[in-house]
């Protein structure tokens, strides 16, 4: 079983990203689970949603997802303000949306060496294919093109026809910004893991 925790802000998209995700690995004969974890239900406010993959009988807890394989960051400001990495197993992806190379960002933010790490500019991708406004992007199908490129699944042909099936507003350009994003994530896999 894969569990998937995505960090994102009320607004972003996590929620929907979840469930796109969820949907494209199905489209690869997994059994899936996507659900969110709110708090106070505002604009801005984080917000997780989680996702598991696994194989047939595999996905009997019902649970929120504490120690995650990997992680995926819409706001990069969420880095420093909540714990994302924690529970996080080692070896995992680290998927963050931000301009910076990943060396620049494990040594600004501290991400231990044991952990992967990948980073897409995911919100100038959004603004590019105007997803949301320029004071509130849509990142989260552009995050989801970098993760289907640093993990290696869903393959990047599911998750464009999971985001053509699930995007109620703009299907092909929320297509477009995630292979977009796909074709320019950077990746960090440190010696030590």
């Amino acid at each position: 079983m894969i569990e998937i925790r995505i960090h994102g802000r009320g607004g972003q998209g996590g929620v929907v990203a979840s469930e796109i995700l969820a949907k494209a690995f199905f489209k690869e004969g997994k059994y899936i689970q996507a659900f969110p974890h709110f708090g106070v239900e505002r604009r801005g406010a984080p917000v997780a949603a989680f996702v598991r993959v696994g194989e047939p009988g595999s996905l009997f807890v019902r649970t929120n997802i504490y120690e995650p394989d990997h992680i995926i960051v819409l706001d990069p400001t969420l880095l420093t303000a909540v714990n994302v990495m924690e529970g996080l197993k080692p070896g995992g992806w680290i998927i963050v949306n931000t301009p910076q190379d990943p060396e620049e960002l494990v040594k600004e933010v501290g991400i231990p060496p044991t952990y992967k790490v990948a980073t897409v500019d995911a919100t100038a991708i959004a603004l590019k294919h105007r997803l949301g406004s320029k004071m509130s992007p849509i990142v989260n199908t552009a995050i989801l093109g970098a993760f289907s490129r640093a993990f290696g699944a869903p393959s990047l042909e599911n998750l464009l026809a999971a985001i053509r099936e699930e995007v109620p507003v703009k299907p092909e350009e929320n297509a477009a910004a995630a292979k977009e994003a796909y074709e320019s994530t950077k990746i960090l896999i440190p010696q030590e893991v």
